[in-house]
């Protein structure tokens, strides 16, 4: 597997539509933060102790393949330019944290792109599992087996009462966070997800936009996390979670079908506008490009629109990130070059879609 492979698809295993409630839930994430034992932290280490660590983990890779996940590619950061940097950032395989200070980072990648370990971000391991559509048990599954695998050869920081260390406190314990990214438009056109944030909060959950923490809800989509990590087991993290996710699952299908029953003609227009932008536009803006993507998406949700599959839309999602036009021009765009580049693309990935 080469970077280039990993440059080259824009849509990942994980963000196919073919998983669990796939028509709110975009896909599910399992994150577990590990350090090593007798190495200072990475926000305290030396550039020779982030060498090192390095090298043990690519030990461990070369010793064997993981049975169950196989082989996996390490990309260190020091070797890859801003650009491809951010086109991983953009696919969600590494943090912008990663990406922005990485002399001693690196990234593990599974061929499918489901396993993601992150090295030297904020700890000394972060090992992420991404599964499409609502699947969080399993991704805990997956990601407890390769913590398991990986401790065979290595030494965690552990502590009997406090559980696993880390960099940041809100990770002590089981340094487990899970997510989930959905698409929420009947929330946000009826405006009731202002509403619903608030009681997500008071029970121990966080409500971002589409790339974590301090980025913005494009698109209509939001990712769903815990923020406690001490004093629950990892399961009970993860059915905490997957309670409030079907609760939301269950809300937000109730104000689709109230704006079918309410207002059908307004959305079948609006759904068909964004498609006419799409299709036809010659500038666009991520903004507006998230929008009219999530209200296309919407119309094949609700049957309005037959003849285009919800991977391409998916795949813009991806695709029309700042990174990602980019690298296809094979160079830095300005602003203003990267907007007429999107609608190109976007125009020609919707006619293939339909001619296919």
């Amino acid at each position: 597997m080469s970077l280039e492979k990993f440059m080259e698809n824009a849509l990942s295993s994980w963000l196919s539509t073919d998983g669990p409630a796939n028509d709110i839930v975009l896909s599910s994430r399992v994150r577990l933060a590990r350090n090593l034992n007798n190495f200072s932290f990475p926000t305290i280490f030396s550039e020779e102790e982030g060498k090192a660590v390095i090298e043990l983990v690519r030990q461990r890779i070369k010793q064997e393949p993981n049975k169950e996940i196989g082989r996996l590619e390490m990309l260190e950061m020091n070797q890859l330019n801003p650009l491809e940097k951010r086109v991983l950032v953009e696919k969600h395989l590494i943090s912008p944290q990663l990406a922005d200070d990485s002399a001693s980072g690196a990234c593990l990648l599974s061929e499918n792109e489901v396993v993601s370990i992150m090295v030297n971000e904020e700890d000394h391991l972060r090992i992420q599992c991404l599964m499409s559509g609502l699947q969080l048990r399993e991704a805990l599954q997956m990601a407890n087996q390769l913590d398991d695998w990986i401790e065979e050869e290595m030494d965690f920081a552990y502590d009997e009462e406090r559980g696993y260390l880390t960099s940041c406190p809100t990770n002590v314990g089981t340094g487990l966070r899970a997510s989930v990214m959905m698409h929420l438009p009947g929330l946000v056109l009826t405006q009731k997800l202002n509403h619903i944030i608030p009681a997500i909060n008071q029970l121990g959950l966080v409500v971002r936009g589409i790339y974590g923490e301090g980025s913005q809800a494009l698109g209509n989509i939001f990712q769903i996390s815990n923020q406690m990590t001490l004093g629950k087991s990892e399961k009970d993290i993860v059915e905490d979670l997957l309670g409030v996710v079907a609760q939301i699952i269950t809300q937000e299908r109730t104000a689709r079908e109230a704006l079918v029953r309410t207002s059908n003609i307004q959305l079948e227009d609006r759904v068909y506008r964004s498609l006419g932008i799409l299709s036809n536009a010659r500038v666009i803006e991520t903004k507006e490009a998230g929008t009219c993507i999530s209200d296309v998406r919407l119309g094949i949700d609700l049957g309005y629109i037959k003849d285009i599959s919800k991977n391409i839309l998916n795949e813009l999602m991806i695709l029309t990130q700042p990174g990602f036009l980019q690298k296809y021009a094979g160079g830095s765009l300005n602003p203003r070059e990267r907007d007429i580049r999107r609608a190109a693309l976007i125009r020609e990935r919707l006619n293939n879609s339909k001619n296919s």
